[in-house]
């Protein structure tokens, strides 16, 4: 057999065959960029749209256009749900927001009943660094306990403790103020695990009766009224992106 008979052994076949993967892969990088862009899917996901097949001009009939994207804080209010919609037609922060922006979804969750911070978009790539627990955004919560919250049970609460199987953590415990009938209590979290606060508490034999979240990363909720929401500034928006890489700017606008 000559050497160059196939083009396993030809260096030139080669080298082309290398230029056109990578040339497919450069491509394909891109196309995931404009698709998170567009605020089809996130970019992990918009690969797997590409490689079956379901991209051309178009995504499954309907025309892709780039889109500017919005960020947006909310102060959640109390009974409601951290989606645009629900089929039992139960109210959501979706609501709570212009019609024109149903292409927002929330940037992680807060449950039914509690407060405070949050943050909507259409940009899948922000969504992505601020949920993922390796990017370990820290997030502040209030929470109004009832009972006297010792010392001991806030040390217990950053060492860690395992509830229904999953170990739970808060990286700070500070206890504000304290009575006989409750407590007001800062916690610090890096993850957000579902219900984790309450959680934390329940493994003590404590029971949380009104939670809201305050902070998320260096933006704080700050004044911001219940139920309203604000577009978050370009240097907030840096600042967040900046802070998730450690471990499309718009201006502001409340109603």
């Amino acid at each position: 057999m000559r050497t160059g008979q196939y083009g396993a052994r030809n260096p030139s076949a080669a080298s082309a065959g290398s230029i056109s993967r990578l040339l497919f892969r450069t491509r394909m990088v891109r196309l995931q960029k404009f698709l998170a862009d567009a605020g089809v899917a996130s970019r992990r996901a918009s690969e797997q749209i590409i490689l079956a097949g379901r991209v051309a001009v178009t995504v499954d009939g309907t025309a892709v256009k780039t889109r500017r994207k919005l960020y947006i804080a909310l102060n959640k209010p109390h009974g409601f749900l951290c989606s645009r919609r629900d089929p039992v037609k139960r109210r959501t922060v979706g609501d709570l927001l212009p019609k024109e922006w149903n292409n927002l979804y929330p940037v992680g969750r807060l449950d039914y009943a509690t407060e405070g911070l949050i943050f909507l978009t259409n940009d899948g790539e922000f969504c992505l660094q601020l949920t993922h627990p390796r990017y370990g955004i820290q997030k502040k919560y209030l929470a109004t306990v009832e009972g006297r919250v010792e010392t001991k049970v806030l040390n217990q609460l950053t060492r860690g403790v395992v509830h229904e199987g999953e170990r739970l953590k808060a990286e700070k415990a500070r206890l504000l103020s304290a009575n006989h009938s409750h407590s007001v209590v800062e916690l610090e979290l890096a993850e957000g695990k579902y219900r984790e606060v309450r959680r934390l508490f329940e493994a003590q034999g404590m029971t949380v009766s009104h939670l809201r979240r305050t902070q998320i990363g260096r933006i704080k909720l700050g004044d911001l009224p219940v139920g309203k929401w604000r577009t978050l500034t370009g240097p907030e928006i840096k600042t967040l992106m900046s802070n998730s890489s450690r471990t499309g700017p718009v201006g502001t606008h409340e109603h």
